[in-house]
């Protein structure tokens, strides 16, 4: 049965239940398994789901707690483009989707669809089809 609330615990089985898909996934994977491995058990996993906990939970309720700026780390990831971010959108829908009620999970969705297009905009991601 879907979560009708969101605490620090529910967030954090979203972001590892997400990560686990996106290291399985050709597009996403090799990116963030070039940046912090293929085990979501090493250290540097840890630290960034835990960091990415923080954040979500920030959004989700207002707590604070997250340490920083999201968008500095991703700076020098490499080549993203706008597939990148639509992937991760859908991957990051469907787990959305598997642990929350559609009134939370809408939420859920609005604030990564505004975090996407300002990543997309602070990394210069055009989409092509702009261009005609």
């Amino acid at each position: 049965m879907p979560y009708d609330t969101v605490d620090r615990g529910k967030i954090e089985q979203l972001v590892r239940e997400f990560y686990a898909v996106v290291l399985e996934d050709d597009m996403l994977a090799p990116i963030f398994i070039k940046a912090l491995g293929d085990d979501l058990n090493n250290g540097k996993w840890y630290e960034h789901l835990h960091v990415l906990a923080s954040f979500w939970d920030l959004m989700m309720t207002g707590k604070k707690g997250y340490p920083g700026d999201p968008y500095p780390p991703h700076a020098f990831i490499g080549p993203l483009y706008r597939e990148t971010f639509e992937r991760w959108l859908k991957l990051f829908r469907e787990a959305v989707d598997r642990l929350f009620i559609p009134e939370i999970a809408d939420k859920f969705y609005k604030k990564a669809d505004i975090l996407a297009e300002q990543f997309m905009d602070n990394l210069g991601v055009d989409d092509d089809d702009d261009d005609d």
